[in-house]
């Protein structure tokens, strides 16, 4: 009887500890902040040959009520290289982020890039994703089939 009633005091000590957390406040937000809006969060490579080009662009728009400064732009991986623009992109100013990819590794992939900027939301999460196929020989491509009959 003991340890039932050990064990009712202190689940009744944790559960009233657990009710009296404190919420953080919620951050104000500047409403004359710029505000960055990507016309895709998410660049989708497809089916792509090993060697191929690995460039592509994250296109975004500045709809906010001042400049966006691009503080830097991290990867995920060492295989992905993202280039910020370096002038803050004015209110109503689009601004684009290109990324490049290793395609010399062949298989599937799916890659996180972080955009740290002064906008409304400071961190930003965009993405790249794709399948690397192994590219064919140019001597197998013209070599003919032998068919047995």
């Amino acid at each position: 009887m003991k340890k039932i009633l050990t064990l009712l005091f202190i689940g009744f000590v944790a559960f009233s500890v657990k009710a009296q957390e404190v919420k953080p406040a919620e951050v104000a937000v500047d409403p004359n902040a710029p505000v960055i809006e990507f016309e895709s969060d998410v660049i989708d490579y497809g089916k792509i040959d090993q060697g191929a080009d690995g460039v592509r662009v994250f296109k975004f728009k500045n709809t906010g009520k001042s400049p966006i400064t691009i503080e830097r732009v991290q990867s995920s991986c060492g295989c992905t290289v993202p280039e910020k623009p370096e002038a803050p992109v004015l209110p109503g100013q689009s601004g684009e982020i290109k990324v490049k990819y290793d395609t010399n590794r062949i298989g599937g992939f799916s890659k996180e890039i972080t955009v740290f900027s002064n906008a409304s939301e400071p961190q930003k999460k965009i993405r790249i994703k794709g399948i690397i196929i192994k590219a064919e020989s140019p001597v197998a491509k013209d070599k003919p089939t032998v068919s047995s009959k």
